[in-house]
């Protein structure tokens, strides 16, 4: 286990409510033929999509497992974006589920919260969910050129994680994903949102096996530097974290949010089919 400064964070509570989904005029999603297409995926509450799930395949458009959360205040809805991390815990504070308990699984246009299929059931659109934000500010003590993002003490405590030496680590990943076929969210900073893998080139994603992703995966992207936004830097490497689904959109496709990033080769990282957050946070066995 690395040491981290994980007694020193702040956990506080923040909080949102299930979104509805919703689309802008005029509905239509032009897909890569420039064929127009209606389809659901983003924000509520998703019954039959879990984090574990293949990112591909789905009739859908930026498929968001489990169920969305936002604040109708911008400045609160900003604070529950920079404050939650992966692996935070959640609970249901109005509606029939009050009290079910969940867990965060992601970051997108909204907070993505995994929760079992039974308290599923009981979630309404408007019902409020609170987290225990706690992660912002984490560090490794032992390898502080290792910035991380987005990760909670609990999340990586639970990563199989290899010390090599005083200077480089060695993490799990699924795949590693090819820098020149990362597209929208580049602009962003890896705090806030997710960047999606372009997935036009259908052939391309299938000869690579890049189809065979599912959401929860850990990838692995070579000269990827998300210390300050993303950008291409040689030699850089970045760990992330497939958070949703496959879109139509060209530029856009399953979204990939930033965990660790070095501007150095310090990550290393070996390749595991079963490197995902539903098996190391024990949210359910994988399939």
């Amino acid at each position: 286990m690395l040491r981290t400064n994980a007694n020193q964070l702040v956990e506080i509570a923040v909080s949102g409510q299930i979104s509805q989904p919703s689309f802008r005029r005029p509905e239509y999603i032009p897909d890569t033929e420039g064929i127009a297409r209606v389809l659901p995926g983003m924000s509520g509450v998703l019954y039959n999509i879990r984090v574990g799930d293949p990112a591909f395949f789905w009739a859908g458009d930026h498929v968001e497992p489990g169920a969305s959360i936002a604040h109708k205040d911008l400045s609160s809805d900003f604070a529950l974006h920079y404050l939650t991390c992966i692996g935070n815990k959640a609970v249901v504070t109005s509606g029939e589920a009050t009290g079910a308990q969940g867990i965060v699984t992601g970051e997108h246009a909204r907070i993505l919260i995994d929760f079992e299929p039974d308290v599923k059931e009981m979630l309404c659109v408007g019902d409020s969910i609170q987290l225990r934000s706690k992660g912002q500010g984490l560090s490794l003590l032992d390898y502080p050129h290792i910035k991380l993002k987005k990760c909670s003490p609990e999340l990586i405590d639970a990563l199989p994680i290899e010390s090599i030496d005083d200077f480089k680590i060695r993490v799990p990943v699924t795949m590693e994903l090819p820098i020149q076929a990362m597209g929208s969210g580049a602009e962003l900073n890896s705090e806030y949102v997710d960047q999606d893998l372009m997935t036009g080139d259908r052939k391309l994603m299938a000869e690579l096996g890049l189809d065979q992703m599912r959401l929860g995966d850990l990838v692995a992207i070579r000269n990827a530097d998300h210390r300050f936004g993303r950008s291409y830097r040689k030699g850089a490497v970045s760990i992330a974290l497939c958070i949703h689904g496959d879109s139509i959109m060209t530029g856009h496709g399953p979204g990939i949010l930033t965990l660790m990033t070095c501007e150095e080769d310090a990550i290393e990282w070996r390749i595991d089919k079963n490197a995902n957050i539903a098996s190391y946070l024990n949210i359910r066995e994988l399939k």
